[in-house]
């Protein structure tokens, strides 16, 4: 298996550092507001890496952490009169509830900041004794960038280029160099603090992931969004290496970022998008397979139309599967055989599929072999005589397995096709602000004007079915409707 790493800025072998267990860590939230797609990206992303390597075999311990204590959780906190621990936990609690709609694995190991303190005040200590940190009059504790000679490494970037993180709240007056980033923070009067040998403070952003890994250091995988490169990474990254004296991950895996409507997503431009925004409007899974239709390391574009077509290619693999399924259902099948170009095609696809998830989990290319899957399927499902020999049985049995395989490792086909199509419709529903009392009335009006052969009545009301966007479908069950 070849994965990009970050650091050294081409595809590698992946080789776990141990043989019994490959540790992961991923960063989380900071937790003060909703989810939004952008988190969802990262964590459907590492859910398949996971996911994936599950299925190769291995252990995975899999760590993703919560940032607890933060500027954006206490002002949140103060503007809604709350305690900071109870806005902490509420968006915590509403991050599990999203991403076990979008099916992504809850991690194995989630810890809190605030948990790790006296792993913080540790290694701010251990820091300070081998000279690459201080601690200032004003009860800050900074990193010596300039100590730390692979600094920038991560991000390629040269210290004489750099310029002072926007977000700290330090003055630069306080350090020794602009440069420098904080370890410990001084808390300001009113704000929640921690006792430490420097006086009253909380942690830095960086240094809390570099206490959580401690000790599963190296890592085989860190990983996270593109826009952690620089600064949170490279601050862990010089953080843990300065005090351990080893690397803190073997490789460094980053996901591209999402735009919405071609523009970066911004409260200030009105278009931040919510994965509860999104869900009201289509299926979680659908928005778990639009987020896989794009290499993970390249930017995506969320859009409406974006998520519709998301939204129709998964129809098309909810039928396939419904129709295989019925086929299946025969008691008798013939002794033919499929032509051997189907049957070497199925083969190719099959292994174009797990070619691309080996080559820097693909699933982009490997979505398009599932498609592809699919239309070869609806191919002979569609020839009445291929459709009925042993070998189409065999292919259909295996077009099973794929679709079980898909589930594991992309976490799609997770549902009955009924219970999918009839949720899809809700949403469409929804969608398009139907009234579908009129439907049910002007399909009752059909049922009556074609029992009376007044087929001339019932074309007219098609039609004025179709105006409103509802296709009719007539079946031996009677009249069924949808939305395309």
């Amino acid at each position: 298996m070849l994965l990009y790493n970050t650091q050294t800025r081409r595809k590698e072998p992946f080789v776990p550092l141990r043989d019994s267990t490959v540790h992961i860590y991923v960063c989380g939230i900071t937790a003060y507001d909703y989810c939004h797609i952008g988190h969802a990206r990262s964590a459907v992303v590492f859910d398949v890496l996971v996911r994936y390597l599950r299925s190769k075999g291995y252990t995975v311990h899999f760590i993703r952490n919560f940032t607890d204590i933060d500027d954006k959780i206490i002002n949140r906190a103060n503007a809604e009169h709350r305690d900071w621990r109870e806005v902490g936990n509420t968006y915590i609690d509403a991050f599990h509830e999203d991403m076990d709609a979008l099916g992504v694995l809850r991690a194995d190991t989630e810890p809190r900041a605030t948990e790790y303190i006296d792993n913080i005040l540790a290694l701010c200590q251990r820091l300070i004794d081998a000279g690459h940190a201080y601690a200032t009059d004003e009860g800050d504790v900074y990193f010596r960038v300039r100590a730390f000679e692979p600094y920038g490494s991560l991000s390629q970037q040269h210290l004489d280029d750099m310029h002072a993180g926007a977000s700290e709240r330090v003055e630069a007056r306080h350090k020794e160099d602009p440069l420098d980033f904080a370890l410990w923070k001084s808390a300001k009067p009113g704000e929640p603090s921690f006792e430490s040998p420097f006086g009253l403070g909380r942690p830095g952003w960086h240094i809390e992931c570099s206490a959580m890994t401690e000790q599963w250091a190296p890592l085989d995988i860190h990983g996270g969004g593109q826009d952690l490169i620089f600064p949170h990474h490279e601050n862990e990254k010089a953080q843990t290496e300065a005090a351990l004296g080893k690397p803190l991950a073997r490789f460094w895996v980053h996901n591209g970022f999402v735009q919405i409507n071609a523009e970066k997503m911004s409260k200030s431009l009105g278009n931040f998008k919510t994965i509860r925004d999104i869900l009201a409007s289509f299926l979680p899974e659908t928005l778990r397979f639009f987020l896989l239709g794009k290499h993970y390391r390249s930017p995506i574009d969320f859009t409406d139309e974006a998520m519709l077509e998301a939204e129709r290619g998964e129809r098309r693999i909810y039928q396939a599967i419904a129709d295989v399924r019925a086929a299946l259902t025969r008691s008798s099948w013939t002794s033919g055989h499929l032509p051997k170009d189907i049957l070497d095609e199925w083969q190719h696809l099959t292994q174009g599929f797990a070619e691309a998830m080996e080559d820097d989990l693909n699933f982009a290319q490997a979505l398009g072999d599932v498609f592809a899957m699919v239309r070869l399927v609806n191919r002979v499902l569609e020839h009445k005589a291929f459709a009925k020999c042993q070998d189409a049985k065999a292919l259909f049995e295996a077009f099973q397995e794929q679709v079980a395989l898909w589930n594991q490792v992309l976490g799609l086909g997770t549902m009955e096709p009924a219970t999918f199509f009839a949720l899809v419709k809700e949403r469409k529903i929804k969608r398009t602000h139907l009234d579908c009392a009129k439907v049910e009335a002007l399909l009752a009006q059909r049922h009556n004007a074609r029992a009376a052969k007044d087929f001339a009545t019932s074309d007219h009301i098609r039609n004025e079915l179709e105006a409103m966007g509802v296709l009719v479908k007539d079946t031996p069950h009677g009249q069924e409707w949808d939305l395309p």
